[in-house]
């Protein structure tokens, strides 16, 4: 991969994370009961956009971990914040602890991905260590 490709796959992720934070914040508004129509529809704007860049990123790298296919559970178990209000507590910290597991995962791939970047921004033109 190029710098310039490396850089774009970073910000991508980071934006992908941030998405993920997001995620969560909606998930507390649903255990409190406390969101309003705007919000719910924020939160499906939300799902859309993990759900894209998912593919997006999946596209460019290889991810053994989370795999599409524990995203798409969790995205598709939670399908309106009215819904997850009328969950039990249970099962919100279940899926609490599947998210979380998620958000980790993308965090260790945005690290391997900055282990790659540095080490091609530590080579000179010529391919030599600076």
């Amino acid at each position: 991969m190029t710098p310039k490709e490396l850089n774009q796959l970073v910000t991508q992720i980071e934006t992908h994370i941030e998405c993920w934070k997001q995620f969560n914040h909606f998930l507390s508004l649903a255990r409190a009961k406390k969101f309003t129509a705007a919000d719910d529809h924020h939160f499906l704007e939300i799902k859309s956009i993990i759900v894209q860049e998912l593919e997006l990123i999946f596209a460019a790298i290889e991810v053994q971990s989370p795999t599409r296919e524990e995203i798409h559970a969790l995205i598709g178990s939670t399908p309106s914040l009215r819904y997850l209000a009328e969950q039990g507590e249970g099962a919100l910290r279940n899926l609490e602890s599947q998210w979380h597991k998620i958000y980790i995962g993308w965090h260790s791939i945005l690290g391997q991905i900055k282990v790659k970047q540095r080490a091609v921004e530590n080579k000179s033109f010529w391919g030599r260590k600076k």
